[in-house]
């Protein structure tokens, strides 16, 4: 996996989150590093006339930010990075990963989530609607973590909807470059109204909890380490907070079938995983782009 990562960063803690699991990722994958710094694109202002005084003060705060942040990275990782204009951070967050045709795109959590827990804030929803590579989120405090640990196993939520079968080959393709076991994970979960005899649709959502994983073992290669496992409770976030997590792992969920093809979309049970989920998780568009196609 020779695809750069790209990671959004910022002087903040969310910054440092992202550039974290960033670091980890390239490491575990051998991967180059980029780091991008979005600056506000001030010469199509039409309210104000851009200072260039004042510009240059900005672009050099910025080039000492990027400088900081490489001093982060640690050893074993090849960090370069640039310092880049747009109307907003996630555009371009995405020209970036475009024009460095990165293989996933790293953002950090908003302000005001719990330490491990996700808390999506208007760059990383934007980019969830408009990015056409995988996006990792990193949840809150992952600067904290052990920078060495890299990735210990990767944890795939497999389905049957569209797109399943680009989610498996990223998720193949991510253990073999970490060199990590596969975690394939199906949900079974009752949430329906009380009261309601809920003992036939158990039988049947544990059938085919248990196909959908059958199905995707099948097209796993030979010599992955793999494992599987149904997570079982009343709802989405029951299910997922009862499931051992590794500190050191990563999840990846597919977009919601309303995505456009090569978009990403997160749909309403990846949404309620990440209320819970303690690690980073990847969001993997339905479609992927034909090859030399960047769309």
């Amino acid at each position: 996996m020779t695809r750069p990562v790209v990671v959004g960063y910022t002087a903040t803690d969310a910054g440092a989150d992202a550039l974290a699991v960033a670091a980890r990722v390239a490491r575990a994958t051998r991967a180059p590093l980029e780091i991008v710094i979005v600056l506000p694109d001030e010469s199509r202002s039409v309210i104000t006339p851009p200072d260039a005084g004042y510009g240059r003060l900005v672009r050099e705060q910025a080039e000492q930010w990027l400088a900081q942040a490489r001093t982060l990275v640690g050893d074993g990782t090849t960090a370069g990075g640039s310092v880049r204009y747009a109307e907003s951070f996630a555009e371009g967050l995405v020209i970036a990963a475009r024009q460095l045709d990165a293989g996933f795109l790293v953002v950090g959590a908003a302000n005001g989530g719990l330490r491990g827990r996700h808390f999506l804030g208007s760059v990383a929803s934007e980019l969830l609607h408009s990015a056409d590579v995988p996006v990792i989120l990193a949840p809150e405090g992952s600067r904290h973590n052990d920078p060495a640990a890299g990735l210990t196993r990767v944890t795939a939520a497999v389905g049957t909807r569209p797109g399943a079968d680009v989610l498996l080959e990223e998720a193949v393709a991510l253990a073999v470059a970490a060199s990590v076991p596969l975690r394939l994970l199906s949900v079974e979960t009752i949430d329906l109204p009380a009261g309601l005899d809920t003992g036939a649709i158990r039988i049947a959502g544990a059938r085919h909890a248990q196909q959908v994983l059958d199905a995707a073992r099948a097209e796993l290669p030979e010599g992955l380490s793999s494992d599987a496992v149904i997570a079982r409770g009343e709802g989405i976030e029951d299910a997922i907070d009862q499931l051992a997590w590794d500190p050191a792992e990563i999840a990846l969920v597919g977009s919601s079938r309303l995505a456009q093809p090569r978009r990403l979309f997160l749909g309403s049970t990846a949404a309620k995983m990440l209320r819970v989920l303690p690690v980073p998780l990847i969001v993997v568009p339905r479609t992927r782009p034909k090859e030399g196609e960047r769309a």
